[in-house]
């Protein structure tokens, strides 16, 4: 508060304290006619609260009007700046902004102005005392309010630090598949509605912000230590509400993402595991990744190695052959299977003549024996060749 260098002498006080009582009620009077937000409230422990509070208030002035001219107002002023600051963050922790308390300063500054400054006027106080008298009522309200907005951004910064470790902790929650019961019960201490759907995204650190900030704040983000790193690129992971897919993927937009599938919101935990697998099969991309998209490589990579044991033994008739001639045979055989032995398509795949998807056919059969006709064996031919080109389970063969 700024320093105002002038003291009302004693008398003066006297006078204003015999009007102390009446100027309160005057106040809150026209607080609960002119500040809306409070309007219908004060009735009740609210209404009595005003009232201590601008008691306090005024209090506080009259012995800061006492002392002025010897401090720099920090001593008579701590109690009721700690209740302004109180008074803020009081404010923050019922959902209110600061602008009804803001406007109940100015009204406050302004009534008692108004009937302190009639009984100086009477009591004959010079122009030049009473404009000093006018500085140190608004210089006042100004420290009050400052006090209070510092309370209330104090308490909605605790109250967003607290209420963002409980979504982390009911994210991690979520993800370990912890019981209904207690999933409940951390939502309702994270102030967080749930969903009937989550959908798992895991994203770069750089990146979450921005994508939290398209989504909106019903997004819970898992802990940051909770992905780790691919390489040398740090790693988090959102679970964020809804059913609706084709939102969520324009959300993403082109960030470098992989999209768990969409689950039950007790399950999300089954979406973020499917989504890790897709990061440890593709590595750091640039570009988003959906796992619906990949649900067939995801499946036949799921065990790199038994599907390898599975190819050596369905493609163990081809071991034997020449690198080249074995490449062209299981091209030969995938299509066949793909097709379902319709040597037009087959031949349009390969783009080859139907004569040599027959002669391929018949080395095949020749080869493979009625292992082309048993329907196990098939099954165990079609998973053998379904694998992508260019994965690591079908280059190391």
């Amino acid at each position: 508060m700024t320093r105002i260098d002038f003291v009302l002498d004693a008398s003066t006080v006297d006078v204003l304290k015999q009007r102390l009582a009446d100027v309160g009620e005057q106040v809150v009077a026209a607080i609960a006619v002119e500040v809306a937000e409070y309007t219908d409230q004060m009735t009740g422990s609210f209404g009595t609260g005003v009232d201590s509070a601008v008691q306090l208030a005024l209090g506080g002035f009259l012995r800061l009007a006492a002392h002025a001219e010897t401090s720099d107002a920090s001593t008579p002023l701590t109690p009721v700046l700690d209740a302004a600051y109180a008074l803020g963050r009081g404010e923050a922790k019922s959902g209110r902004t600061m602008s009804g308390l803001l406007s109940a300063y100015r009204v406050g500054a302004r009534v008692s102005w108004r009937e302190w400054s009639t009984t100086c006027v009477e009591l004959e106080m010079d122009a030049g005392t009473l404009a000093r008298f006018a500085e140190l009522v608004f210089s006042y309200i100004d420290a009050l309010s400052a006090a209070s907005v510092t309370g209330h951004s104090d308490q909605l910064a605790v109250t967003g630090r607290v209420r963002e470790h409980y979504r982390e902790q009911l994210a991690q929650a979520v993800v370990d598949g912890e019981p209904h019961d207690r999933l409940v019960l951390l939502a309702e201490r994270a102030e967080w509605e749930p969903p009937r759907d989550l959908t798992a995204v895991i994203v770069r650190a750089s990146d979450s912000r921005t994508l939290q900030s398209r989504i909106g704040p019903r997004a819970l983000a898992l802990p940051s230590d909770s992905i780790g790193a691919s390489g040398d690129v740090e790693l988090s992971a959102l679970l964020i509400p809804g059913s609706d897919r084709r939102a969520l993927l324009a959300a993403v937009g082109p960030t470098a993402a992989w999209v768990g599938p969409t689950r039950p919101w007790t399950d999300a935990g089954a979406s973020l595991g499917r989504a890790r697998r897709m990061l440890q099969r593709d590595g750091v991309a640039r570009r988003p990744s959906d796992t619906d998209d990949h649900l067939l490589e995801l499946v036949l990579s799921a065990d790199e190695n038994a599907l390898r044991d599975l190819r050596e033994r369905a493609l163990l008739p081809l071991a034997d052959l020449r690198p080249d001639t074995a490449a062209r045979l299981m091209e030969t055989l995938r299509s066949w299977l793909l097709h379902q032995g319709r040597r037009e398509a087959v031949a349009a795949d390969l783009v080859v003549h139907p004569q040599t998807v027959r002669y391929r056919m018949t080395q095949l059969r020749e080869l493979f024996g009625d292992a082309l006709t048993r329907p196990e064996s098939v099954l165990e031919l079609t998973v053998a060749l379904g694998i992508p080109h260019g994965s690591p389970a079908l280059s190391s063969t």
